[in-house]
């Protein structure tokens, strides 16, 4: 039995993120779509010939900004995705007045501030940037804090708080770290700090190319690679008198760490006596870190020792559930106080702040606390409903008009976001769809989000209705379509109807021929290997991919697998839906990693892997909503999450 189930739908696909299955050639409408797909596909790799070459075959194409787009886009970036200082300005310029207020001339400006960025043109960059809508993009907004700074700003403390993901770093936030380090703005504990975090991510081009922010401090390659590459040997020689020597060996902790938390705890007791107190507690921090990522046991006891360190944001929520893992309700107020304010106001960190202070006998500051996140629709929100005596139950209906609605027919993008699904361009579809909700009322988003569902946009229903701030309507929020499908085969395997649809809806919002980038598909994003077995085991034999997307197959074999998985962990829908998404052999190893019983919410928020952990709290937070409008009775999310035993 165990063999049966050790893959499963591996990968998340979000609500509004699912990719649909690309349509075969045949299959579309024209040949220019062909072309222009294939355009798109050059863009991406940034050939501007080959684009200017498709573009010049379909010069009568529907969307005209689209195919000037592709044209000037790979001539802004060369092919590893760097900006080319040498862009064209001219074509940038008249595709942004001619295009002003669309979503595609904003995506253009986003592009092109990257150029103007890497010039240091910052009297053209500002002016681009103060009408740049979204404002999304990490290396953009390293670059406006850049240009801040040459206008003598100082930008120190809003660079702390925005360098916190190298992973979204490019080549502007490298620069941004140059920039502060030239002006005074970092210091070398600065600069270090940020080589630790890429390193610690093991984003490590982005850490070797911070490392030339420090100049005349930068140390010598050989020593470099030995901290980074080869750690042992380095910390082997101990640690000399000097502040190179110590940033050095915090270094090659960290990468230890990460390799082997049980060694670098080892060899860290004996280098330890030679660092300054603050520098033990950040190294005792990156350990902590790793061992808790591993569910080793000595993770809290590592972490115990970091008291007021400077960490990577990871690193503070591990230290936090390391504490909470072991029951430390002290450790976990403190190691939250101690958290970036940008952080430990984030709903789970004010939740568990709130839950150690009501340990600590301080009942009104608690309220006070889950009373300020109680009225968001999240997992934590309804957790902190619950701690404040309440129920979840779903918010009074607002109901929009037949005009209302058919007003949506007509708003500039949403015909061009439906002719991109058609082509399986969900990104250039979403970008579409979602500019003008913008600045849409409640009402209105309601209405939009019916439009979209009277059009089978079923994905685009639930993003749209989740926008809404005042007025709602959760019956949108929490689409229920095929339900007698669904209905029918959850009875048949004895599982709440409401959680089958909560994990539906955090699979593939409904997007019925949904494929996730490891090839899980269908609505309940199954993988093609734990398909066959599953449809073995129940006998329906072999399946065809068409088969594993049809509707009524892959609710049969998604609901006959998550049963089985249901049952193998002692009817736990954490533990099962955790199986779900990461297959069963890892929740069943986190569970014997357990000390003594948790809480299925410190379990939840304890997950070693990010998406399973957000994941299991997004799909049993659908779940309520799903129970509370199905049964019309409130519902508590605690009772369902139970506790979790060893």
């Amino acid at each position: 039995m165990a063999a049966l189930f050790a893959v499963a739908a591996s990968t998340l696909v979000a609500c509004g993120t699912a990719a649909a299955v690309p349509p075969d050639a045949d299959s579309l409408p024209s040949n220019d779509d062909r072309i222009f797909l294939q355009l798109r596909d050059a863009v991406r790799a940034n050939d501007a010939g080959k684009a200017a070459a498709l573009a010049a075959q379909i010069p009568n194409y529907p969307t005209p900004s689209y195919i000037e787009y592709f044209t000037i886009k790979p001539q802004l970036f060369d092919s590893q995705g760097h900006a080319r200082i040498d862009a064209p300005d001219a074509p940038v310029l008249s595709f942004l007045q001619r295009y002003d207020g669309q979503a595609i001339a904003d995506r253009m400006r986003n592009d092109y501030l990257v150029v103007l960025g890497s010039r240091h043109d910052w009297k053209n960059f500002e002016q681009q940037y103060a009408r740049f809508v979204l404002n999304d993009d990490t290396q953009v907004k390293c670059y406006a804090l850049e240009a801040r700074l040459s206008r003598g700003e100082n930008v120190a403390d809003a660079a702390r708080t925005l360098l916190v993901e190298p992973k979204w770093y490019g080549d502007g936030c490298v620069d941004l770290i140059g920039a502060l380090a030239e002006f005074g703005q970092f210091t070398s504990d600065d600069i270090w700090q940020q080589i630790r975090l890429a390193y610690e991510q093991n984003y490590t081009t982005a850490g070797a190319n911070i490392v030339e922010a420090l100049g005349q401090e930068k140390p010598k390659q050989e020593l470099l690679d030995n901290a980074v590459s080869k750690p042992p040997l380095y910390l082997a020689r101990g640690v000399a008198p000097n502040t190179l020597a110590h940033q050095l060996t915090l270094l090659a902790i960290t990468r230890m760490a990460r390799n082997d938390p049980a060694m670098a705890a080892a060899t860290f007791s004996s280098v330890a006596p030679s660092l300054t107190a603050q520098e033990r507690a950040i190294g005792w921090g990156t350990i902590g870190y790793q061992a808790t990522v591993k569910r080793m046991p000595s993770a809290a006891d590592c972490y115990r020792l970091s008291a007021n360190a400077q960490l990577s944001n990871p690193a503070y929520e591990w230290r936090t559930r390391s504490a909470l893992l072991v029951g430390d309700w002290n450790m976990v107020r403190w190691s939250i106080e101690q958290m970036p304010p940008a952080l430990r106001t984030q709903p789970a960190w004010v939740y568990w702040h709130a839950r150690s202070v009501k340990q600590a006998g301080d009942a009104a500051t608690a309220n006070q606390k889950f009373q300020s996140i109680s009225d968001q629709y999240n997992f934590y929100g309804q957790l902190a409903l619950e701690e404040l005596g309440q129920k979840i139950t779903v918010p009074q209906r607002t109901t929009v008009s037949d005009a209302e609605i058919a007003q949506m027919q007509s708003v500039p993008g949403f015909a061009r976001a439906q002719r991109f699904y058609g082509l399986n361009m969900r990104l250039e579809g979403n970008r579409e769809w979602n500019w003008p909700l913008r600045t849409m009322t409640d009402r209105q988003l309601i209405a939009a989000a019916l439009y979209a569902k009277r059009i089978e946009l079923f994905d685009r229903t639930v993003n749209t209705a989740d926008k809404t701030k005042s007025e709602h309507d959760f019956t949108l929020r929490y689409l229920s379509p095929f339900r007698d499908i669904v209905e029918r085969d959850a009875k048949n395997m004895d599982l709440d109807v409401e959680w089958a649809y909560g994990l539906i809806r955090q699979e593939s919002c409904f997007i019925t021929n949904a494929k996730s980038e490891v090839g899980a598909g269908g609505l309940m994003q199954l993988m093609p290997s734990t398909a066959q077995l599953v449809a073995k085991k129940i006998g329906l034999g072999p399946v065809s991919r068409a088969q594993m997307n049809d509707i009524n197959t892959n609710i049969l074999l998604g609901t006959n697998y998550l049963s089985m998985i249901y049952s193998q962990f002692d009817n736990s829908p954490v533990l099962a839906t955790a199986g779900y998404n990461a297959g069963p052999g890892r929740p069943r190893q986190w569970r014997q990693d357990l000390r003594g019983s948790v809480e299925g919410a410190v379990f939840a928020e304890t997950i070693p892997l990010a998406e399973t952990r957000d994941y299991v709290k997004n799909v049993l937070s659908n779940t309520m909503y799903y129970a509370a409008l199905f049964e019309g009775r409130p519902q508590s999310l605690k009772a369902r999450l139970g506790y979790i035993a060893p």
